[in-house]
C-alpha cells in the first residue's frame, strides 16, 4: 500500500458559517478545510503553466504527446510536493 500524498489542505477553505438564532446573524466558526481544489492541485496547476510555457517544438518531435503530458504533470507535482514541504518547516 502507498503512502498517501499531503496535499496541504485546501486552497482557498472558506469560512464555516453557523446561524447565532439568538441574535440573527451569522458568525464564523472556523474553516471547511475540505472545501473545493487542495493546495496541492492549485500549486501543480500553476507550475503546469509554466512548464508548458518553456516546452520547445524539439521537445513535441522527441517525445509522444502522452509521454510530453506526463512527464508535465509529474515535474509540476514534484513542485508542488517540494513547496508544500518547505512551508510546513515553518520558521524552523
Amino acid at each position: 500500500m502507498s503512502t498517501p500524498i499531503y496535499s496541504g489542505g485546501a486552497a482557498f477553505p472558506q469560512p464555516n458559517h453557523l446561524i447565532d438564532t439568538d441574535r440573527g446573524r451569522e458568525e464564523a466558526r472556523g474553516w471547511m478545510q475540505d472545501s473545493g481544489m487542495s493546495l496541492r492541485a492549485y500549486i501543480a496547476t500553476k507550475a503546469m503553466q509554466s512548464i508548458i510555457g518553456l516546452t520547445t517544438s524539439g521537445d513535441a518531435a522527441t517525445h509522444t504527446p502522452d509521454a510530453l503530458q506526463a512527464a508535465t504533470a509529474r515535474a509540476a507535482c514534484c513542485y508542488a510536493d517540494a513547496l508544500i514541504a518547505e512551508l510546513g518547516k515553518g520558521d524552523k
